[in-house]
């Protein structure tokens, strides 16, 4: 690929970050009322995006098979009781996710 590609790759990413930066702050920004729609959509998609990762997660689960959906079920069990606690969901997120990494590389081999 040629530099002068690649920059202009580079530039039209960047350009695209920018826009989708400052285009919430020229539709919403000042003194103008955010719409009904707008903040129904932040309370309801976060919990959505949580249910879609959870159900994806744990898709291709054998829960037949010993020890498989152990594991999984803990670190859900841990993320929702953390996220339930202290309400962030970059700890909760995150201590799940080195749960379950420790479960299936040191507990459940």
């Amino acid at each position: 690929m040629s530099f002068s590609r690649t920059l202009l790759m580079i530039l039209i990413a960047a350009a695209c970050t920018l826009a989708t930066r400052a285009i919430p702050f020229l539709v919403f920004g000042g003194n103008k009322e955010i719409p009904h729609w707008v903040r129904y959509l932040g309370m309801a998609l976060p919990p959505a995006v949580i249910a879609l990762l959870v159900v994806y997660c744990v898709k291709g689960v054998n829960w037949l098979a010993f020890p498989n959906g152990i594991p999984e079920l803990i670190s859900i069990a841990v993320v929702a009781v953390l996220h339930l606690w202290k309400r962030n969901n970059l700890l909760s997120i995150g201590a799940g996710t080195v749960l379950y990494m420790v479960l299936v590389q040191a507990v459940f081999i």
